[in-house]
């Protein structure tokens, strides 16, 4: 795989995951793993970590 397209692709997943993350916090979705109850505050720093990851593979690619 080029590396262009491997950025594309990585960019794509991290947009991907960080909007399901703000719909997350718009919608008040509850999320549970294993019983456990993942907090909100976890999302919100879930779209700032993805948006950044996001932003550097798109960075990469050009």
């Amino acid at each position: 795989m080029k590396q262009k397209t491997y950025n594309q692709v990585t960019c794509t997943i991290f947009i991907i995951i960080t909007l399901m993350h703000v719909h997350r916090l718009v919608l008040g979705w509850n999320a549970n793993i294993a019983g456990w109850e993942v907090p909100m505050w976890f999302s919100a720093v879930a779209v700032v970590a993805g948006s950044f990851l996001a932003w550097s593979a798109f960075k990469l690619e050009k």
